[in-house]
């Protein structure tokens, strides 16, 4: 009885070790993540070095390579960290709207809203708009996690619905998609809040809302 109470008592230790050097580990990782994310917004990947993400991070070199597998493989997890919330809170705004119209104009406000809480990934996504700009191999693009394609085959099925509701202009919905990125995107590069660069907006919010309304209304 006195062994197998050791023996539970030793398993226990063993297991609050362990958490302990997974959350310690969890730590490093988000503050590896949040420095090369500041780092490939403000220098872009080609520039941007493992050193400086590590200084950055306050980390070793050798830490950094505990984390990731290089250079590319940071980028990767950076992109993916963030857009798989990007791509959440798109899921969630569709769930909680009826109205496709409306809707398109929520999914601007969520897509500069979440630009406008980390503005440097707004830096590093708008440097190449998009993570098929940023020279990843296939492999690193698989393990993303992110398919900016699901992000546009979204958009173009609330198209849909509200070209079938009569709310939204006709067009080949795909197409029409694009273009909304593309408008979103467009104010996104040009706001400072979303870039993190300070100043003014430069258009309000309610004119930037005035042209979409224009762009997709029947």
């Amino acid at each position: 009885m006195v062994q197998a109470l050791r023996y539970a008592s030793a398993m226990t230790a063993i297991g609050l070790r362990e958490q302990r050097r997974r959350a310690l580990a969890e730590f490093h990782r988000e503050h590896l993540l949040d420095a090369a994310e500041a780092v490939f917004g403000d220098r872009g990947f080609q520039d941007a070095t493992i050193k400086e993400i590590a200084e950055r991070a306050e980390i070793s070199v050798g830490a950094v390579y505990g984390i990731v597998d290089g250079k590319e493989d940071l980028l990767a997890q950076t992109l993916a960290r963030r857009g798989t919330e990007f791509l959440a809170e798109m899921e969630r705004v569709i769930a909680d709207a009826d109205d496709p119209r409306a809707t398109l104009h929520a999914l601007a406000d969520a897509q500069i809203g979440f630009f406008r809480r980390h503005p440097a990934f707004g830096r590093l996504w708008l440097r190449s708009a998009g993570p098929g700009r940023f020279g990843l191999s296939p492999a690193s693009l698989d393990r993303l996690g992110v398919n900016a394609d699901r992000a546009m085959e979204m958009e173009a099925d609330v198209i849909r619905r509200g070209q079938a509701a009569r709310v939204v202009r006709a067009g080949d919905p795909v197409v029409l998609a694009a273009l909304f990125s593309g408008i979103v995107q467009a104010y996104q590069a040009n706001d400072p809040a979303s870039v993190g660069d300070g100043g003014a907006e430069r258009l309000a919010l309610t004119d930037f809302h005035a042209v979409l309304e224009g762009a997709f209304t029947p």
